[in-house]
């Protein structure tokens, strides 16, 4: 059969029947599916600090990670190895799961069709490092013109391109080709002898034309803002306040203190605290989430999920009620529902789990003025740092590396080093204002759940949250 997939590994000595055997080994004891992952990544990386190029990486990863499923059991095994005695050898040792009658494998291979949300029209492959340079070099520059207590400044510039191919014992094949890049930035500026530090970054499915003089103005203006702000501003009071969310980063939240407890292992498992909570109200009216798969060269984004499902939009949360959860192959089968195509995995290394994509929240029927002229003492959220959620309670940290106070109606005095701390479901039934200004942010966020790491975009328009507790003075 002629499939793109199968012709592009083909260089690497896998075809048809490599695969159809590789599959049969994998359900020889009994196991009731089994599917092949293969992969190959290429990656680089260019550094610059002080004027000059101080590091530089390029690399290049490929291999096949073979699953076979019984029941709730799953055996896993992978090899950097594309000869098929090789592969032969991992599908036996997943095939051990099971102790069973072989299950014969798929009649007829069958192409998975899937969208096309991150068309490039140059390949990272093409792109030189002098091409890149005059970028990061700009940057610097400008930089240090924009702000004369800007001391240092140090950027990171990457790409990488994963081609996939995912073959299953339904004879399903998926094949995609998913382009990445990253760029950041960071400051650490200096005033009557005190440093501060800041940075800002962007991401997507693209190629260079993603980096627009507009992009890379926004980007310089947010690293040197979040640096130099930091030197009027101070910690606020601490205790019970409102808080104001703004939007884009601050989907960060809702990323942790909501979207693993939706991620339906967890649910399956009974270990979040939304595992019985289906049809029910979990939020306040004013609430809708999804997680969606679909934005255009969003970082997040992903055309097939690496179980080879279509990866599209998914309502969790509507209208403050529980829609469902996000579902991988082995979680669907248990809620006998349809895989949301959210079963991502860092690499053919690893089995997949049931991952975020990008999750935000839609907007509501006010404006932002309007949500910070309603409160009369509180903090709002700018920009966030780290946080930590433990799943089945639902409790949280966030850092806050940046915001504002407001008094009054009017934000005040700039914050810095600020921890939120709450409960999720608590703080979502708090919302009582959600602005129109729906903002998925740019920057390079990746999330990471039982030692995977995997690429993800968030989203969120500004929010009131009546009262949280606020770690300051």
């Amino acid at each position: 059969m002629s499939h793109p997939g199968i012709a592009y590994f083909g260089a690497f000595g896998v075809d048809q029947n490599c695969i159809r055997q590789a599959l049969a080994a994998a359900l020889s004891r009994g196991a009731e599916f089994a599917d092949l992952y293969f992969e190959h990544r290429v990656a680089r990386s260019l550094g610059m600090e002080d004027g000059a190029v101080n590091r530089a990486y390029a690399g290049i990863d490929l291999g096949v990670g073979v699953r076979a499923v019984r029941g709730d059991q799953t055996g896993y095994a992978y090899t950097e190895d594309l000869s098929l005695a090789a592969i032969l050898r991992a599908a036996h040792t997943a095939a051990a799961i099971a102790d069973g009658t072989a299950n014969p494998g798929p009649v007829a291979m069958h192409d998975q069709s899937v969208a096309n949300r991150y068309p490039i029209t140059r390949p990272w492959s093409d792109v030189t490092t002098p091409e890149k340079l005059p970028i990061l070099q700009d940057l610097e520059r400008r930089a240090f013109a924009a702000d004369p207590r800007v001391k240092k400044v140090s950027l990171g510039f990457g790409d990488d391109t994963a081609t996939i191919l995912i073959a299953s014992s339904d004879g399903r094949l998926a094949f995609d080709v998913q382009p990445m890049t990253r760029l950041g930035i960071s400051l650490v500026a200096e005033q009557g002898g005190r440093r501060e530090s800041g940075a800002s970054n962007v991401a997507a499915r693209h190629d260079l034309s993603y980096y627009s003089p507009e992009r890379l103005q926004r980007l310089l203006s947010d690293a040197v803002d979040r640096t130099t702000i930091q030197f009027e501003a101070s910690q606020p009071p601490a205790g019970e306040m409102p808080v104001v969310l703004g939007a884009g980063s601050s989907g960060i939240l809702l990323h942790e203190a909501i979207g693993h407890g939706l991620e339906a292992d967890f649910n399956r498992k009974g270990v979040s605290i939304y595992a019985d909570r289906l049809g029910k109200s979990i939020a306040s009216p004013l609430v809708t989430l999804v997680d969606d798969a679909t934005g255009d060269h969003q970082r997040g984004a992903i055309n097939v999920d690496d179980e080879g499902n279509p990866a599209g939009r998914t309502v969790l949360v509507e209208g403050g009620i529980l829609q469902g959860y996000l579902h991988d192959e082995m979680s669907a089968r248990h809620y006998g529902v349809t895989p949301t195509g959210n079963g991502r995995r860092e690499s053919f290394r690893h089995p997949p789990m049931p991952r975020m994509r990008s999750t935000y929240m839609l907007g509501g029927p006010h404006s932002k003025e309007e949500i910070i002229a309603s409160v009369q003492r509180g903090i709002y959220c700018d920009h966030f740092g780290n946080g930590q959620v433990q799943i089945g309670a639902g409790d949280f940290t966030f850092f806050v590396k940046c915001g504002w106070l407001i008094e009054n109606g009017k934000l005040t005095q700039p914050i810095k080093d600020v921890n939120l701390i709450g409960n999720g479901p608590k703080v979502l039934e708090q919302v009582d204002m959600v602005a129109n200004d729906l903002q998925i942010d740019e920057g390079g966020w990746t999330c990471g759940k039982d030692g995977q790491s995997v690429p993800v975009s968030q989203g969120i328009p500004t929010v009131r949250v009546r009262s949280m507790t606020v770690g300051g003075r």
